[in-house]
């Protein structure tokens, strides 16, 4: 008698089920450890970011918190393979004093620093930070108001160098007491200075312990508060000059005086 090759059919639920199982917790690995996908819903850091605009945020690049894990279980306190957020850096974190809720604003102040605004200019430890005006912007769709706005170049003690908005000369926050970070912690701002909630307000200063990430690239866009599954509004409101492109040089549309 001959042998017979016999092939099982191995498939059914189970297979199935497994199968779903193993990319759930592929996923999971992946948005706790290594990025994470964010989307824009305010307009803080305009012209930067906007809103409708979709982000990975690097989770390792500053180590790993119980924020790190959906829910934020208190599996354990502080950071494991803590690396430090760098002055410049635009980062997402729990907002200190409402954990649930998650902010995107870029690193100004580093622990023990001294912030303040004076009419309208940044200062880091008493000393300006460079500051020029480059142009305007006449694109509602950047910058959210019906007329020209005019943009700022700021350049920071380390070189990173970002635009930020004036919506509203002389406004409150263009003036404000000094602000000394304690350890531990970081003194955050929107590029949008005069519509920004930020460390200046109710924000305050920001834990190491609260930084979920570090914004990494913009991987889509849509304009219009579109959402992305409404497919037939791409052609008119897809923002193609924004797709794959860092945050740190998102195109502003900058007019020259």
């Amino acid at each position: 008698m001959s042998d017979k090759a016999v092939v099982k059919n191995s498939g059914g639920l189970g297979e199935t089920v497994s199968v779903i199982v193993q990319a759930l917790l592929l996923a999971l690995v992946i948005r706790t450890l290594l990025f994470q996908p964010f989307n824009i819903p305010s307009g803080s850091m305009r012209p930067t970011l906007l809103e409708g605009d979709y982000l990975f945020v690097s989770k390792f690049s500053y180590g790993y918190s119980k924020y790190s894990i959906p829910f934020a279980p208190e599996l354990f306190s502080g950071r494991i393979w803590s690396g430090d957020p760098q002055r410049g850096d635009i980062a997402v974190f729990r907002k200190p004093n409402d954990t649930s809720l998650d902010f995107i604003k870029r690193v100004i102040g580093l622990p023990g620093d001294k912030i303040q605004m004076r009419s309208g200019v940044l200062y880091i430890n008493d000393v300006a930070v460079p500051r020029e005006k480059v142009g305007q912007i006449d694109n509602p769709d950047i910058t959210e108001a019906s007329g020209p706005v005019d943009v700022y170049r700021e350049v920071l003690p380390n070189g990173i160098t970002y635009d930020t908005l004036d919506l509203i000369p002389n406004s409150v926050g263009d003036d404000t007491r000094e602000f000394v970070v304690p350890a531990g912690h970081y003194f955050m701002m929107g590029d949008n200075r005069d519509n920004s909630s930020d460390s200046r307000f109710d924000v305050g200063y920001v834990p190491i312990e609260n930084f979920i990430g570090r914004a990494n690239i913009i991987f889509f866009s849509i304009a219009g508060k579109a959402s992305p599954l409404e497919i037939w509004r791409w052609p008119s409101e897809l923002r193609f000059d924004r797709l794959l492109h860092s945050v740190n040089a998102a195109p502003n549309s900058v007019q020259k005086n």
